[in-house]
């Protein structure tokens, strides 16, 4: 059971009419004490406001789960379900060809979030999205979180969905090191990696990081997010209907909807638990001898308006360390882009992406710049 969006509704709603009745009933009972007038009516303001919040928190978190639900029920998610280790989990598959490409998002988004960009990359060759477990449509797993785990249930993935190799694994964000365990646990499998500003291992572990992320993602602000999000207050605020610029329609309206679903449970599992397993299990993967490799990276002076510059200079040669990974290696800064490249810079990996995978069949010009960095 959806615990955000149905318990939690519930336990808010439960709530909110439990202090609405003790409210009402102080207020009348007010009427009959010998207080001072001044503080009758300091209380009755007090309580009337505590009562127009718990109304409203009340029926904010009621009318968000109903919408939520509503919306999925009538909008079912493109692509299919596969069980695996007992569990349902969610791709979506489009075009055809060889080598396919996976597509792995960042945590806390979906295969959603690949919308805007799969429709093109989908007229070179197949593409599937996916979600991880507890991510999207797939169903949460039990156990750890890490980079292991996570490779071994996407391989069961694709057996279930018959896809067999070769596969191209694109992985943004802390997606990376999941794609690194993959290809160091199936190298048969895999015909190129592309890498979308990619986590690297033990990069969070660096004091200037470390502060950082406190700073961007205390867990108490975390809590406090999960709990705004149940209440509803992003689609109050109109969240959930703002287009994606980039997306066509449906696919659009789809991503405005999902971003009013934060999966803090997923996210708090992966980074919070599975980041150190994670980066403990891929720190020695690699390096791949000529694999294909890809790397998009976002622009170093855009996140230097949100980070200090020994964050961004720590991120920076983590990313030109990735080139190491094999001797067919090459690095693209994608210029005014943020973390967000398949959103900021769809242009950019509708360009490249298609071009890798001509060169991994042979049908286009190898690289002469192998090794490179250079900004586009």
């Amino acid at each position: 059971m959806d615990f955000d969006y149905v318990v939690m509704p519930v336990i808010m709603l439960a709530i909110g009419i439990l202090v609405v009745w003790l409210s009402a009933r102080r207020i009348r009972l007010l009427r009959k004490k010998n207080f001072r007038i001044w503080r009758k009516v300091v209380e009755c303001v007090v309580l009337s406001i505590v009562v127009l919040v718990a109304a409203a928190v009340a029926g904010s978190s009621s009318f968000n789960a109903i919408a939520r639900h509503h919306f999925w029920a009538t909008h079912p998610p493109p692509g299919a379900f596969y069980t695996v280790n007992g569990h349902r989990m969610h791709m979506n598959c489009t075009g055809s060809g060889s080598p396919a490409i996976i597509l792995d998002a960042a945590v806390g988004d979906d295969a959603l979030t690949w919308g805007g960009v799969q429709p093109v990359l989908s007229e070179t060759t197949r593409v599937c999205s996916y979600d991880r477990a507890g991510h999207g449509w797939s169903e949460a797993l039990p156990g750890p979180r890490d980079a292991d785990h996570i490779a071994a249930e996407l391989h069961g993935l694709l057996l279930e969905a018959k896809i067999t190799g070769p596969i191209v694994l694109m992985g943004h964000s802390i997606a990376g090191m999941y794609i690194r365990d993959y290809a160091t646990r199936y190298p048969a499998d895999v015909a190129g990696l592309i890498f979308v500003d990619t986590s690297t291992p033990f990069q969070d572990e660096d004091p200037a990081v470390k502060a950082a992320i406190a700073k961007k993602m205390p867990m108490g602000g975390m809590l406090l997010i999960r709990a705004v999000y149940a209440a509803g207050i992003p689609r109050l605020e109109g969240a959930c209907s703002q287009p994606i610029p980039g997306f066509e329609a449906h696919a659009g309206k789809l991503l405005a909807e999902d971003s009013c679903y934060a999966r803090m449970g997923a996210l708090i599992a992966e980074v919070f638990d599975g980041m150190n397993p994670s980066s403990r299990k891929t720190a020695h993967t690699g390096p791949y001898g000529a694999l294909p490799i890809l790397i998009f990276s976002e622009d170093p002076a855009i996140e230097g308006a949100d980070c200090p510059a020994d964050v961004v200079s720590i991120g920076e040669r983590a990313q030109e360390d990735l080139k190491k990974l094999s001797t067919r290696s090459r690095r693209i800064i994608a210029k005014g882009s943020t973390h967000q490249i398949p959103i900021d810079r769809a242009d950019l990996i509708e360009k490249e992406v298609p071009l890798f995978i001509q060169q991994i069949r042979g049908t286009a010009p190898q690289p002469t710049n192998y090794g490179s960095t250079i900004t586009e």
